[in-house]
């Protein structure tokens, strides 16, 4: 099991332009290219929105298990992956492993996709 962990983007807002503001360098491409492809995949994204919605912050990853025809262990590493992207964090309790959303990862990716809307422009 790898323990390598991926450098969590956009950590200071300030920090990082939104991708309309200027082009992006290769090393910041290369970054957020990591989040990107961890949220590429459909299982993965919906396991970050059960996470993300879930009243009180957290899900035990035994009640995300059955919302998919899959296998524990490919669930797990599609969290790990998720983990490693920067996404999310985990703690094990017992013998289950409870997942949240990292704090601002989601409204910090939202601010660099956002685009500024030109003058007089509603929608």
């Amino acid at each position: 099991m790898s323990k390598q962990e991926l450098e969590v983007i956009g950590q200071d807002a300030d920090c990082c332009p939104g991708l309309a503001s200027a082009p992006l360098g290769d090393e910041r491409a290369a970054e957020l290219a990591k989040v990107f492809k961890a949220l590429g995949d459909p299982v993965r994204l919906r396991l970050l929105s059960m996470i993300a919605s879930r009243e009180g912050g957290e899900v035990c990853v035994c009640e995300m298990t059955p919302a998919f025809d899959l296998s524990q262990p490919t669930i797990s590493h599609h969290l790990k992956l998720l983990r490693q992207a920067g996404l999310i964090d985990c703690e094990r309790r017992g013998t289950w492993v409870y997942y949240w959303v990292l704090p601002g990862v989601l409204d910090q990716l939202a601010g660099f996709l956002a685009a500024p809307r030109p003058a007089g422009v509603t929608a």
